[in-house]
């Protein structure tokens, strides 16, 4: 039995609309001059580089589809922004489609896709701010003590809980990975431990100790973290019964 055929997925529908284009930089030069000639795409399905430019007078950006003398007129955007209206099909496809600079030097503006942008970041800030307003003081003062160090145990509940929103609604993403970090209370754990004199830090940020006694507990990975290093201690055979130690003598 023949097998059925696969239908190859369906290219992008190109859409007649006005597009509007913006420098890449965020700057508004009273005019820019972008490249409008000797430029060249690689087709893929032809398996060669075709030459484009941008003529008033010609259908297509390609050279080779060019039709009689082409009139080659100038890429021109003012204040920072290029509004090309729908009729210009011409100029939009080299735009939008085969000019090398494009996300390089310049990027269309897509009304749509920003709209989509906006609404993910809105729905994710109102995630975090969700769960920043059901959080118990704990968890607040770990995820802050690493935005304010220690000077977030001289807050009160009050300020504590409106810096915790206020880093919500500014940072969501960041604020739901540290509240998704399942260590990160350990991680306050040591360095309360730390700021409370309990276990002593290296000045060298190489090696944990009892600050009581100066018995060795750790040696910090190189590269990594000195707290991040204790928190992963901490979970260990040897450093479970430390870490119930410091949470005893914290409280």
């Amino acid at each position: 039995m023949a097998k059925k055929a696969t239908a190859a997925p369906a290219a992008p529908k190109w859409e007649i609309k006005d597009r509007v284009y913006k420098l890449k930089s965020g700057k508004t030069p009273i005019t820019a001059t972008i490249q409008s000639r000797n430029m060249f795409w690689f087709d893929e399905e032809k398996g060669y580089e075709r030459e484009v430019k941008y003529a008033v007078n010609q259908k297509s950006p390609f050279v080779d589809e060019f039709k009689g003398e082409a009139r080659l007129a100038h890429i021109v955007f003012s204040d920072g922004v290029l509004t090309v209206p729908r009729e210009k099909q011409t100029l939009q496809k080299l735009l939008s489609l085969y000019h090398p600079l494009k996300n390089k030097k310049y990027i269309e503006i897509d009304d749509v896709k920003n709209a989509e942008d906006d609404l993910d970041i809105l729905e994710l800030e109102i995630e975090a701010l969700s769960i920043a307003k059901d959080m118990n003081v704990d968890q607040a003062e770990a995820i802050m003590r690493g935005q304010l160090g220690s000077k977030v145990t001289k807050l009160t509940s009050k300020e504590l809980k409106r810096d915790l929103l206020l880093f919500a609604r500014n940072e969501p993403f960041l604020f739901l990975e540290l509240a998704n970090d399942e260590n990160i209370n350990i991680r306050n754990i040591g360095i309360k431990s730390v700021e409370q004199n309990i276990i002593a830090l290296s000045n060298d940020q190489r090696t944990f100790k009892w600050a009581a006694t100066g018995r060795k507990l750790m040696t910090v990975p190189f590269n990594e973290n000195p707290y991040s290093a204790l928190a992963a201690y901490f979970k260990t055979d040897d450093g479970i019964e430390v870490y119930q130690t410091v949470e005893k003598q914290l409280k």
